[in-house]
């Protein structure tokens, strides 16, 4: 009893704190039009729900207590402010009390806390916007030798308005600076940044109650991991669209990050995939509407607006502003001109090539076949339809193509395929090793069970490799992995993304038997992955027996970047036998690449430029006095042209004959499949740019082909003794 009177009065307390802000927060809206927003009916009961849903059936259900309150809150407000650029101290420590209070928040439909939280952060955005348009009437002295930290998440909150005032000098000087070494005058600067700041001060008056809603419970939900989320009525219809890839756009992913719009993964056979313009991590800092069309500037818009931007009919023309991955904040910017096409199945095919390698007086046929995703015609399968579309049917078809040309290995590049279905995933694993087990799946409960295949045949039985990268992951590395637990194969690249989780959508209107959608859903983490051997995937993905670095900024993404990934485990293996050891051909495979790469200038430059950007990427201190900055610009430009002067270097190829220094596709898959949208494709007889990592990668497997000819006695040691279908 009385911690009941405790907490009512606790609450009484908070109550009239947050009128009191409240109040303070409808002041100023009224003066700068920005709407007060407050809880709806419907909200209180798709909390409730969500907390329901949330606490008993998630992988890891965690109580909604006191606890669990303080990570939500201090999610909730790295959600809104994550840069630390609008909220003071002060405001922290008045929201001190309520650190523990959200748990009854939600349990008890009260969004008050919550909810006023919002009002006072569009409070404090709107003085800051208004207080960086007021600096541009005066400019700034570029003379002054002073910096700038681009990044404040590990800053602590401004503790006076001086403070904050400083901190904002030094960004709008930072923004105006950018534009300026980008050969903007002074007026065309004020002109674009007077705009900028006009349009997030628009933003900020169309945020709806449901925006406030989205954030808060989105903040819940990715406090138990990063992979369950909570969606809104509007967030949910755009989840459905992305995952049907129903929607008309340039085929990426994006994300909000740090004041960009930041390209987070890129759809297989999308406009923007196909390009080869594009670039996870690039940032998109402006929108057109068709060619030669004028630039809308979209920093620091909501990415839902932006998104809208990039929309539109098919075959129409989006021009996009991009600020390379590689770039500062006042890099060189690129143009990028884009047909909007719809995506389907079609496009993520897998598509086969030929490459030919030379040693000495033999030349080695490698088969290439690139799977950009372990996509299936759900559909059409679930219809009946026997001609249904999938990733292992393909494959297979390519396989048998490869065999009647009769190349000496097969290499499956999985570079920047994020997944797809488990089923394609077992069945394709199925096609190298026969019959037996993938991967183990353990759910909420403890129960472990294994998926497998069970045919006893397989499609190719000769030498194999694979090859990934950072963005390469979660049924990606279940097949690299089982290749790589069976001894099957050689994995090549770079560390995989290492996503073991498995996720189940909860549709709460349906759970409440509503018939119109109100409450939305929920996305949760229902299971793991654990490799045959008895690891998981999670956190530590795939390690390749041959590593190289291959994505500049890796570290910034892929599950060990979140601050809550669930931890790497181990089980009990499953009852598997390997169909082959690699142990004693990968040192010799190794020591054959290391002494390759040394002569391999493109190699090496690629490999050390990369290191370099990703050096220069982290510091996180930029000039702001005009000298020093144009030093850091150049030093940079020079480091990132020659990065990408090394991406794309090539030599002429006739791609009918097979030769280009080894690195010819000799499919008739690879032309076609390398066209762009934008017109600028790969044709025979043109330039062909030289995919350094591809090409290290079948040099890799031509040793190995030949390491097997010469050396029968290991050949039959590794040689995998399977049956052929």
């Amino acid at each position: 009893m009385h911690r009941d009177i405790s907490f009512q009065r606790r609450r009484m307390g908070n109550r009239l704190l947050w009128i009191v802000l409240a109040l303070t927060s409808a002041a100023l809206s009224a003066a700068h039009a920005f709407p007060l927003l407050a809880p709806e009916p419907q909200q209180s009961q798709a909390a409730h729900l969500s907390a329901y849903v949330l606490t008993r059936y998630q992988y890891k259900p965690a109580p909604l207590n006191d606890s669990l309150s303080s990570k939500i809150f201090d999610n909730y407000l790295k959600t809104l402010d994550r840069e630390k650029l609008f909220f003071y101290q002060a405001d922290i420590d008045r929201f001190a009390n309520d650190r523990t209070g959200l748990d009854d928040a939600i349990i008890r439909g009260d969004l008050d806390i919550p909810f006023a939280i919002f009002n006072l952060y569009q409070q404090r955005k709107t003085e800051r916007i208004a207080y960086a348009r007021s600096l541009l009437k005066s400019g700034f002295d570029f003379g002054k030798d002073e910096s700038y930290q681009p990044s404040r998440k590990d800053a602590a909150w401004a503790k006076s308005e001086d403070e904050m005032n400083d901190l904002w000098r030094k960004r709008v000087k930072s923004a105006w600076l950018s534009l300026k070494l980008a050969g903007k005058s002074d007026k065309s600067i004020v002109d674009i940044l007077g705009k900028r700041y006009g349009d997030q001060l628009n933003g900020i008056t169309k945020a709806k109650s449901d925006d406030v809603f989205q954030d808060f419970m989105n903040s819940y939900a990715t406090t138990l991991d990063p992979h369950t989320n909570y969606f809104g009525i509007r967030a949910s219809e755009q989840y459905d669209i992305s995952m049907r890839l129903s929607l008309i756009g340039i085929g990426a992913v994006l994300q909000d990050k740090d004041e960009y719009i930041t390209i987070k993964e890129l759809i297989a056979g999308g406009p923007a995939a196909r390009s080869g313009q594009l670039k996870i991590g690039d940032r998109i800092v402006g929108v057109g509407q068709g060619e030669n069309a004028p630039i809308t500037d979209v920093v620091g818009w909501r990415i839902d607006d932006t998104v809208a931007l990039i929309r539109g009919a098919e075959d129409s023309v989006v021009q996009l502003d991009v600020l390379p991955a590689e770039s500062g904040p006042d890099g060189k910017h690129k143009l990028v001109s884009l047909v909007r096409k719809k995506i389907s199945l079609a496009d993520q095919a897998a598509k086969k090539s030929i490459v030919e390698v030379k040693d000495g007086n033999s030349t080695r046929r490698i088969g290439v076949i690139s799977l950009p995703s372990f996509y299936q015609d759900f559909v059409a399968r679930r219809k009946g339809d026997k001609d249904f579309k999938s990733a292992t049917r393909d494959v297979a078809r390519l396989l048998e193509e490869l065999k009647k040309d009769q190349v000496d290995s097969v290499l499956i590049d999985l570079r920047n395929n994020g997944g797809g279905s488990l089923n394609e995933a077992v069945e394709l694993t199925g096609l190298f090793v026969g019959k037996g087990p993938v991967v183990q799946e353990r759910d909420a409960k403890g129960n472990i069970s294994v998926e497998g295949e069970n045919d006893d045949g397989v499609a190719w039985n000769g030498p194999l490799g694979v090859l990934i990268n950072h963005a390469s992951a979660s049924a990606s590395e279940i097949f690299a992995a089982a290749i790589q637990d069976y001894g099957r194969g050689v994995v090549m690249g770079e560390l995989s993304f290492g996503k073991g989780t498995v996720q189940a959508i909860v549709d709460l209107d349906r759970l409440a038997k509503n018939k119109q959608p109100k409450y939305g859903e929920i996305k949760m983490t229902v299971a793991r992955f654990f490799r045959i051997n008895g690891g998981a995937t999670q956190l530590r993905g795939v390690t390749p027996d041959i590593g190289f670095q291959m994505m500049i900024g890796a570290g910034e993404f892929g599950e060990s970047s979140y601050d809550n990934a669930l931890p790497w485990e181990r089980i009990k293996a499953a009852d598997y036998t390997p169909v082959a050891d690699l142990k004693d051909v990968v040192p010799l495979l190794q020591a054959s690449h290391d002494k390759r790469i040394e002569n391999d200038r493109d190699f090496r430059n690629l490999e050390e430029t990369i290191s370099k950007l990703d050096v220069l990427r982290k510091k996180n201190l930029i000039s702001l006095n005009l000298a020093a900055r144009t030093k850091q610009r150049k030093a940079l430009d020079t480091v990132s042209g020659l990065h990408e002067k090394t991406r794309k270097a090539g030599q002429t190829a006739d791609a009918s004959d097979g030769k280009a220094g080894g690195m010819a596709p000799l499919g008739d898959d690879a032309p076609d499949e390398a066209s762009s949208d934008s017109g600028q494709g790969i044709e025979n007889g043109h330039k062909m740019p030289k995919d350094v990592f591809l090409d290290e990668a079948v040099h890799i497997l031509s040793d190995e082909v030949g390491l097997l000819k010469n050396n029968p006695k290991l050949a039959d040691s590794i040689r995998p003794k399977l049956v052929m279908r």
